[in-house]
């Protein structure tokens, strides 16, 4: 095995906010020895989150076993999880904004054409559904569970209740067409292909404001475990809420 030098595109911001976790939780179960220190075992984890590296590659790297390297990102992952904010706690946050931007996107994972519930039509791969809510300059503030790559955009945005949150607190969004129906608060363009008029030109308008929530969707591809998910699919919300806490904390 040959092994040779690299390099992560995060701050040691981000490895000071992971090992301090760690080292908090480990206090806390009384782990008194572990193969890796707090900071070696954050290492690995955002290794594993931002480049996406394997966990054969990991094992490699860091001298331990495959078992061992998957008890330590799934310990971390799910310490980081639990920070992500929930729908309520992202609508205080929403309130002090004057919009917010929805959007949907389909994360591809490693499945066969046999798993009929996760392949998106729109999409032409397997994956597993995910709403992202942006603030106006497309910062990112709440990203959803996961569900099948089959469930359009506007049904899983009711079966999280966002349009119903949304409407409840007032707060006006800006969506896609997928999003049509959702609700009052929900701002969506017209229709067709030949517009002309004003209508024509707020759809540019509604576009031109929407196009900011791609930042949101760009922040959470930046982390390239999200472009090819080869874990289990009961894994990927815990995977994504961890990304979310990791951004919003650093």
């Amino acid at each position: 095995m040959l092994v040779y030098p690299s390099g992560i595109d995060l701050s040691s911001r981000a490895l000071q906010h992971v090992a301090g976790l760690l080292a908090g939780h480990r206090r806390r179960i009384g782990s008194r020895w572990r193969r890796l220190t707090c900071g070696r075992q954050a290492l690995l984890v955002l290794a594993h989150l931002r480049c996406g590296d394997t966990y054969a590659r990991l094992a490699a790297g860091f001298r331990i076993g495959i078992a061992t390297v998957y008890r330590y990102i799934r310990e971390a992952v799910d310490l980081m999880a639990a920070l992500a904010p929930t729908l309520d706690q992202a609508m205080t946050a929403v309130r002090k904004k004057a919009y917010v931007i929805l959007d949907g996107t389909v994360l591809p994972i490693d499945r066969i054409a046999a798993d009929q519930p996760y392949y998106s039509g729109k999409k032409k791969h397997h994956g597993m559904n995910l709403q992202v809510l942006a603030d106006p300059a497309g910062r990112l503030i709440w990203a959803s569970d996961a569900l099948p790559g089959a469930v359009h955009d506007l049904a899983a945005a009711r079966t999280h209740g966002i349009p119903a949150a949304l409407t409840a607190d007032d707060i006006k969004c800006w969506a896609d067409k997928a999003y049509q129906g959702a609700g009052p608060a929900v701002r969506v363009p017209f229709r067709g292909k030949d517009l002309r008029g004003w209508r024509q030109r707020h759809n540019c308008d509604h576009a031109r404001i929407r196009s900011l929530g791609e930042r949101a969707m760009a922040t959470l591809k930046c982390w390239r475990l999200l472009r090819k998910l080869r874990c289990s699919t009961n894994r990927t919300t815990a995977v994504v809420r961890a990304v979310v806490a990791l951004e919003l904390a650093t």
